[in-house]
């Protein structure tokens, strides 16, 4: 027979406050990362609208004679890569960092885009660009798709 003594390892109380004090860590750093990566995507959305405006310029300057083209026709010339082509801005089709994007009104005159969000999850707030290339925020609700400016903040371009 063995005897107990002189066995070496942790005791449960030891054991417990580990995991306790694991615990704790886990409860400070979870809403740190949540938080970096809604930024993450909201700074990849404002990214992908400014690639918007340079393909719309970039359209409007060699094919369009002048006017801005639609998503599609962006898409068409290979403007756009198709992950924000195809994360359309007013179905529930692909998302790019939880993104949708859409453009409206795209002629002679100028063109509306917007980055709509599909849920608070992925950020906290939606953007608008237009032909002026300014960028604005709104924090309209998650899924609504809105390309008015007005009670929009302009960020920091």
């Amino acid at each position: 027979m063995q005897k107990n003594k002189g066995q070496k390892g942790f005791s449960l109380i030891e054991l417990l406050i580990v995991v306790a004090i694991i615990g704790i860590i886990a409860a400070i750093a979870i809403p740190n990362l949540l938080a970096s990566r809604r930024a993450a995507n909201e700074a990849s959305a404002i990214s992908a609208l400014r690639t918007v405006g340079t393909a719309q310029s970039t359209y409007s300057s060699t094919l369009g004679f002048g006017s801005y083209g639609s998503m599609s026709e962006l898409k068409g010339a290979q403007l756009v890569d198709a992950s924000i082509a195809e994360a359309d801005g007013t179905t529930d089709a692909k998302t790019k960092s939880g993104y949708g994007f859409g453009i409206q009104n795209a002629s002679g005159a100028g063109y509306e885009s917007a980055a709509t969000r599909r849920s608070d999850n992925n950020g906290t707030r939606n953007f608008i660009s237009d032909h002026a290339g300014v960028i604005y925020a709104t924090t309209s609700a998650a899924g609504t798709v809105t390309y008015a400016s007005t009670n929009a903040k302009a960020i920091g371009n």
